[in-house]
């Protein structure tokens, strides 16, 4: 359970409810009240090194920005909600080319105001419409906190149109298991092989609980997706994804298999991860290879073609010796 080391506050988040809840909840952890949660002087001050102390910290605020983004793979819409950031340290995050060093937990406590705008598009649309509430964070997670997605769901299901969903690298899922939620949230674990887990993505739920959580789910009647996310090359690579299809072939349950959908997401890695993860992470393993990445501009890398292509292949034999009758949404 995340306990912060310090709260910075907007002072307007105690006219909401989960403002004054969450204010009482962590009334013994010290307080700093600040005008913007997007710009706090303290924080950009900040060295590198300083990344993953900075992620101890809370802030909460009101969200202003609410407009969706129109996406076309697994949502109609990605859209601003609940939380921005993350209390993990994950080398390749791409919140990082957003935030740089400052891509830590923000919540926002005007719940009601975010959901009511995505309701009334959903209604007013002629057709079914589905919007990613976690691009900016994960809700597993950030419902330990503030119990946001639990209140999303029950306040989301009686709708007369529309669908949810968001990704998770987090196992912590049983608040949620009892839910009502109608079939309305689509629920994506993510999953990489358990030696990529346990020296790049720091703070996050390891494999063997995360394929608990997606049979958990399942059973409580989510629909499931799987991201094999990000796929990072490192020099055993072949071995590593064969491994983890198989497990997952293993350990996934009936029904899991039965309609799960899968999306293939390959790492993108930039200049700002490499100073930030150079001071923080001095002895962790260096995700960036000149031999196999490109430059993609604006300071960020991804593999080359015919790296990514070969790559690409394998994992699609892969898909079809494990999972062959589960659909592949898309691979980038």
């Amino acid at each position: 359970m995340f306990k912060p080391k310090a709260i910075y506050f907007e002072k307007e988040i105690i006219n909401y409810p989960l403002g004054k809840e969450l204010m009482e909840k962590y009334k013994d952890i010290p307080k700093f009240e600040i005008e913007n949660h997007n710009n706090i002087e303290e924080m950009r001050k900040k060295e590198n090194k300083e990344f993953a102390n900075m992620k101890r910290n809370l802030i909460i605020g009101v969200r202003k920005t609410h407009k969706f983004i129109e996406n076309h793979k697994t949502s109609d819409f990605l859209v601003p909600y609940t939380s921005s950031g993350c209390t993990a340290s994950c080398m390749y995050c791409y919140l990082v080319c957003n935030y740089n060093k400052c891509a830590y937990l923000r919540l926002f406590v005007n719940r009601e105001q975010m959901l009511d705008k995505i309701i009334k598009t959903s209604e007013k649309s002629e057709k079914e419409l589905t919007f990613e509430i976690g691009s900016n964070s994960d809700l597993i997670l950030e419902n330990t906190i503030t119990g946001n997605l639990s209140w999303t769901i029950d306040n989301f299901k009686n709708t007369s149109k529309g669908t949810l969903t968001f990704p998770t690298k987090f196992d912590m899922v049983d608040d949620i298991l009892d839910l009502d939620h109608k079939k309305k949230v689509i629920i994506r674990m993510s999953v990489n092989p358990e030696e990529i887990i346990n020296k790049v993505e720091f703070g996050t739920s390891r494999l063997k609980g995360r394929i608990e959580a997606i049979n958990k789910l399942k059973e409580a009647d989510y629909p499931i997706g799987i991201l094999i996310a990000p796929v990072i090359l490192v020099e055993n690579w072949k071995e590593l994804y064969a491994k983890l299809m198989k497990r997952l072939s293993a350990e996934l349950s009936e029904k899991v298999k039965k309609d799960a959908f899968f999306e293939i997401i390959f790492m993108t890695y930039s200049y700002i991860h490499t100073k930030i993860n150079e001071e923080a992470f001095p002895n962790a393993i260096n995700l960036y290879d000149k031999e196999m990445m490109t430059s993609r501009g604006r300071g960020k890398y991804g593999y080359k073609n015919n790296v990514r292509n070969e790559a690409e292949i394998f994992l699609r034999e892969q898909m079809k010796k494990y999972f062959p009758n589960n659909k592949i949404e898309y691979i980038v």
